[in-house]
């Protein structure tokens, strides 16, 4: 099963407050345990929402909303991929992650990812096959 792992932002992570050294170290220790236990995929931290935009979709119109954006406590500060054999196994390896927030009150939100077997009949074999060949298509880009 595959996972996204939220790491929400804050008032400091909102602020552009950048991780300490130590931190930094923390994280990277830690993502080397994920790697080397084939859970990580990929992972990233992310720039203030007030260097992002949100798109509104409203029938045939598109919105554009330059940020900050006011809840924080609804925004991602960072997020990684994760391959886990269950969602309990996810957890406990967001259990031992190191504090993403030194100092603040700070969560993780984990959420499994759709695979392709979830959308049953719809996924055509057909459409199956597109999706197929467009991943491989990204992976080999990589």
């Amino acid at each position: 099963m595959r996972f996204i792992v939220f790491v929400k932002a804050t008032k400091n992570s909102e602020a552009g407050v950048m991780p300490s050294q130590e931190l930094l170290a923390a994280m990277m220790k830690y993502n080397e345990e994920l790697v080397q236990a084939g859970v990580m995929l990929g992972g990233e931290g992310l720039h203030p929402s007030s260097k992002g935009v949100r798109v509104k979709f409203a029938g045939s119109r598109r919105i554009v909303t330059d940020g900050p954006f006011a809840e924080t406590n609804e925004l991602v500060a960072g997020y990684w991929l994760w391959q886990c054999t269950s969602k309990e196994e996810a957890i406990e390896w967001v259990k031992r992650c190191p504090s993403p927030m030194p100092g603040e009150e700070s969560e993780i939100e984990i959420r499994p990812l759709f695979e392709a077997d979830d959308f049953g009949a719809e996924l055509t074999p057909e459409l199956r096959e597109r999706e197929d060949r467009l991943r491989a298509q990204a992976a080999g880009k990589k």
